[in-house]
C-alpha cells in the first residue's frame, strides 16, 4: 500500500514511532508496549485479535526513512520518501509466513481492511499536525 501524504516525514515519522501515542489516531491498534528502535522488542494489541499479543523486534530502523518490525510469523516493512514538494510517500508492505508459519500469498481481507484504516489514519493524522505546524 502506497500513498502520499501533505506532511513533512519527520512528522509522519513520529507517529509510526510513539508507542504511547498508536491508540489515539490509529483504530486498528489497541496497545503498543515498548521502545520502536533497532532491535527493541514491541509488544503490540490489535482490535484484529484483541486477545492475542504480538511480540515483534524491530528489526530495520532508519531515522525518517524506513522501519521493519516482525516475528517468525511475518513482518511489516514502512517506507518514507520525501518528495520534495510537502509531501512525503508512504508505504506500508505486509509480509505473512516464515519458517514457522506457512506462506500466505493473499492477505486476508479483514487485514487488508485495517492497514487500509491504518494508513488513512496515520494520513489524516499526519496532515493535521503539518496545518498546525504552519
Amino acid at each position: 500500500m502506497v500513498i502520499t501524504i501533505k506532511a513533512d516525514e519527520a512528522i509522519i515519522w513520529a507517529l509510526l514511532t510513539n508507542t504511547s501515542d498508536y491508540p489515539r489516531w490509529n483504530s486498528t491498534v489497541t496497545s503498543i508496549q515498548g521502545n520502536i528502535a533497532l532491535g527493541e522488542k514491541i509488544v503490540l494489541k490489535s482490535t484484529l485479535d484483541a486477545e492475542r499479543s504480538f511480540k515483534l523486534k524491530v528489526k530495520e530502523f532508519e531515522a525518517d526513512k524506513r522501519m521493519v518490525w516482525g516475528d517468525g510469523k511475518g513482518q511489516r516493512t514502512f517506507t518514507l520518501t520525501n518528495n520534495r514538494d510537502g509531501t512525503a510517500t508512504f508505504s506500508m508492505h505486509e509480509r505473512i509466513g516464515g519458517l514457522m508459519f506457512p506462506d500466505v500469498r493473499e492477505v486476508h481481507p479483514v487485514l487488508r481492511c485495517q492497514l487500509q484504516c491504518a494508513f488513512a489514519a496515520d494520513q489524516k493524522e499526519a496532515e493535521l499536525i503539518q496545518s498546525k505546524a504552519n
